[in-house]
């Protein structure tokens, strides 16, 4: 398969590092390789006989003419010249995209892949018990529980519900407080009719699970106190149920639920949070006949830490117990986003056990590292002009000042009471300068900066303050 390979006069050593070993031509054509037109290419490809041609991945131009008078296919490579070295070995398993760059293309088959497995593992895995179509335990995926605190006090309940499932939880915990009566519960309950996916209850006061067990499918916990007074009704409920340890031991509360006919028990040990004896629990989490529940959220509620490194590593510790069922909770603004964390660190668990450690596996939870640094061409430059520090005192635009900020997953920036919406900075602020909203070029810089900022703010889930550091 000959190949030939446009590229730029920087990346020319780069490239053909890469090429070295393939039947490939490596050919400059001009200083930057994204500047490649269909002409240019149409006359190079009638130099050789190539089979494919793989440009540049940040070409904008349209091959599609090259490609029908020439027939050879005309591929998008990499974006950066460092990464073919990744591209040209899968040439022959592989075939790549015509509209989205090789590096893009190639990531997002892997997870594809990754997906497919993890799905295809869960299908022929076994377990100890299926709750509304939901295995827990045996050789199936650990499962993501969520909790909503205090659940009779949200207004939103059904919408958050439906928002954690979407997020990837696979059961949804319904937690209710001291101040909760028997009628709230039934309530809250009644509000999610038509929720077909596994919902628990999160008390210990007997009347609150009674008043549960019409729809709850799991009951969470149940200990040496309350099993005599509603064991017997969770079990004629058919409701699982996550045992703790309390003035009795885990293993004597399990026998007792299990004299009592419940039939599905998940066994908590308590995991506890940094500082209280994290490391020390551990050693409660082995096996003792039944699923084993780890309480995640324990964690990373209390630890003030970014949670996706946290929940990558509480998930892999949850898999080394093998643990079934995995708790997390997004009740503090540092834990939103923990549900989706935690759902695909569990994914990524699943894919690791024929592995002796969980890397490249095609999905990750790597959001601000990377995996691997580019090496980038150095710039060419004849002179260095020190930039001059910006004057304080601010030139207003006679065009009028702007106010933005983000609504959902939206950028908005207002104007004389208009709003301009959109998902990307640069759309919004392509469309203030065509609608002449701008006519300082300090501004424009201004806006570009802002509208950018707003745009990581959604990407990242943090909040945004115009003029603030982000």
């Amino acid at each position: 398969m000959r190949i030939l390979l446009p590229t730029g006069a920087p990346t020319e050593q780069m490239v053909r590092k890469a090429a070295a070993g393939y039947d490939a031509d490596v050919v400059v054509t001009g200083e930057i390789a994204s500047f490649l037109t269909p002409h240019h290419l149409g006359e190079l490809l009638k130099k050789g006989a190539y089979d494919l041609a793989i440009v540049s991945g940040m070409c904008t131009a349209s091959f599609e003419q090259v490609e029908h008078e020439s027939g050879v296919p005309v591929y998008l490579g990499p974006r950066h010249a460092a990464d073919l070295a990744l591209i040209l070995p899968v040439l022959g398993s592989v075939t790549l995209s015509r509209t989205v760059p090789a590096d893009d293309f190639l990531t997002t088959k892997k997870a594809e892949e990754a997906m497919r497995r993890v799905g295809e593992l869960e299908r022929d895995s076994g377990a100890d018990c299926i709750i509304r179509g939901v295995k827990i335990g045996g050789e199936s995926r650990m499962k993501v529980l969520a909790e909503i605190m205090d659940a009779h006090r949200c207004e939103s309940v059904r919408e958050m519900t439906e928002l954690y499932f979407a997020s990837g939880a696979d059961i949804v915990d319904l937690g209710f407080g001291f101040d909760a009566m028997p009628e709230d519960v039934k309530n809250t309950f009644s509000l999610l009719e038509g929720i077909d996916r596994p919902l628990a209850v999160d008390t210990q006061d007997p009347a609150l699970i009674r008043a549960a067990l019409g729809r709850a499918d799991i009951v969470l916990s149940l200990q040496e106190r309350n099993i005599p007074k509603v064991g017997k009704e969770v079990a004629e409920a058919g409701a699982a149920a996550v045992i703790v340890p309390g003035s009795s031991t885990l293993a004597k509360n399990i026998a007792m639920a299990k004299r009592m006919g419940i039939s599905c028990i998940i066994a908590d040990p308590l995991l506890q949070p940094v500082g209280s004896g994290l490391v020390k629990s551990l050693k409660n989490f082995k096996k003792i006949g039944c699923p084993l529940f780890f309480g995640a959220g324990n964690v990373s509620e209390l630890l003030d830490a970014d949670s996706v490194g946290l929940n990558a590593l509480l998930s892999a510790m949850a898999m080394e117990v093998e643990a079934a069922v995995v708790f997390t909770s997004e009740h503090s603004d540092k834990t939103r986003g923990c549900i989706r964390e935690m759902r695909r660190a569990t994914e990524m668990m699943a894919l690791a056990r024929d592995r002796p450690y969980p890397k490249d596996l095609g999905i990750d939870l790597l959001v601000l590292k990377e995996k691997r640094r580019r090496c980038e061409p150095p710039l060419d430059y004849d002179t260095i002009i020190p930039a001059k520090k910006m004057p304080e005192e601010i030139g207003y635009d006679p065009k009028g000042n702007f106010r933005i900020g983000i609504e959902g997953n939206r950028i908005v920036a207002v104007i004389h009471g208009k709003a301009v919406q959109g998902k990307c900075w640069q759309d919004v602020l392509y469309t203030l300068l065509s609608q002449g909203e701008v006519s300082l070029l300090d501004h424009a810089g201004y806006l570009g900066r802002e509208l950018y900022k707003a745009e990581l703010a959604i990407r990242y889930g943090r909040s945004f303050e115009q003029d603030g550091e982000f």
